[in-house]
């Protein structure tokens, strides 16, 4: 007869659901019309907090991000 081990659990082991747990604590999800205005009066203004936060990735939906893209292109000079 084989003898049963017992292991100690210790949670998760991957450590991507640890980090993304620990992030949604330190997070918020506000509507973009609440915090754009305040951000584009930061950058008129100029303000030195702004870069801070200039490396913090953040979450955008994929419709917006097609449209920064287009408005990317177009807003360019002619060469």
């Amino acid at each position: 007869m084989s003898s049963a081990s017992l292991r100690i659990y210790y949670g998760p082991q991957d450590d991507d659901v640890a980090a993304e747990a620990k992030a949604a604590r330190h997070t918020v999800t506000v509507p973009l019309g609440e915090v754009l205005p305040l951000l584009a009066d930061a950058v008129r203004s100029e303000r030195t907090w702004l870069r801070d936060f200039h490396d913090d990735e953040i979450t955008i939906s994929m419709d917006l991000y097609e449209v920064i893209l287009a408005y990317q292109h177009y807003r360019r000079p002619p060469a």
